[in-house]
């Protein structure tokens, strides 16, 4: 076994197809050039010593009793119980971890955690991942059941499987992966900070999810990607809309797909607006500081802009064509690698 290992994993940005993934819809995510390294050295003893190096913060726990912990800790203690409890090979290990990913964003850092995380532990016990479509529903069962947050496969499986120059097109239905070459023409995506932070176990992105589950009782139903406009217009409101959202936005992804195979940028940039239209007025996840964002972007020329992300807060997506000058701390993205051993 190796005395010493890292790992990288990206975060990713959600060009569209926004609270679709728990709702075994579509997305199409890229990975990004940002995400988490994390060093892990061997023990000689069965305890796991963790230093979270961005915020001066320790912590330690044994290897067989990783049991609950808060904030970033329960990103350690969930990589190790679950991955222990699908009898996954472990042995003591030092870990640090530092990260390139803002924190409340929308760029998906808890993946990124999550997977480094498990990539390191893996490797460090001299194993190796073979499943990257397990290996990421491992790591959303850390987000769910250690650290509180209901989340989908969206993130983790754009960590996992993203390539450089492609965005992924993910049917969370069947779990089927598909490659789509990213190309531009010149075009420019950008990210901006609404400058409001948002956490998906402490917002209202649990309650989406919740809405959506009882969208389904009421409509007899195993996901929305059964349902139609049709059936959405018979619920109760707010269901109604959250069900329209999930259904348009699904659409959406597609038509995308096909404007960019087109090169229609200018298509790409519309489906962008009406994302975010949908997910203002009918999934109601936007906020004021959102709003200000986006329309920060659209000054500047953009010819679609969106929030990106479980909505709250976090950051703005924006397609800019060539002439078009960025706003003020706005950061340019594209699609690398997906996570890997360094």
């Amino acid at each position: 076994m190796p005395e010493e290992v890292r790992a990288f994993a990206p975060g990713r940005v959600n060009l569209i197809g926004e609270h679709t993934d728990y709702n075994q819809g579509l997305a199409l995510p890229f990975a990004t050039t940002e995400g988490v390294r994390v060093s892990a050295r061997a023990l000689g003893e069965a305890r796991i010593e963790v230093s979270a190096l961005d915020l001066g913060e320790h912590d330690e726990f044994a290897l067989d009793n990783p049991g609950p912990a808060e904030g970033w800790r329960a990103f350690v203690h969930g990589a190790v119980g679950e991955l222990a409890g699908v009898g996954q090979q472990l042995c003591g290990a030092s870990l640090s971890f530092t990260g390139t990913v803002p924190q409340g964003g929308g760029l998906s850092s808890s993946a990124a955690l999550e997977v480094s995380l498990c990539l390191a532990l893996i490797a460090l016990a001299g194993g190796r991942v073979d499943d990257r479509i397990a290996l990421a529903r491992l790591c959303s069962r850390i987000e769910n059941e250690w650290v509180g947050a209901q989340t989908g496969l969206l993130d983790q499986l754009a960590s996992l499987c993203g390539e450089r120059d492609h965005a992924v097109r993910i049917d969370f239905r069947s779990l089927e992966v598909e490659q789509l070459p990213l190309e531009l023409g010149g075009h420019r995506l950008v990210t901006l900070d609404s400058g409001e932070q948002h956490s998906h176990a402490g917002s209202g992105y649990n309650q989406r999810r919740a809405e959506c589950e009882a969208a389904c009782r009421e409509l007899g139903v195993s996901s929305l990607r059964e349902a139609s406009l049709d059936d959405a217009r018979g619920l109760p409101e707010p269901l109604d809309r959250r069900v329209r959202h999930v259904i348009t936005e699904n659409r959406r992804v597609d038509e995308t797909v096909e404007a960019l195979h087109r090169r229609d940028l200018a298509a790409v940039g519309e489906l962008l607006d009406a994302s975010h239209a949908s997910q203002r007025d009918d999934y109601d996840v936007s906020t004021p500081a959102v709003e200000e964002a986006v329309k920060a972007l659209r000054s500047a020329g953009a010819i679609g802009a969106r929030l990106m992300g479980g909505g709250f807060g976090g950051y703005v997506l924006g397609l800019l064509p060539p002439e078009s000058e960025p706003p003020s701390g706005s950061v340019e993205v594209a699609p690398g690698p997906g996570a890997h051993l360094l």
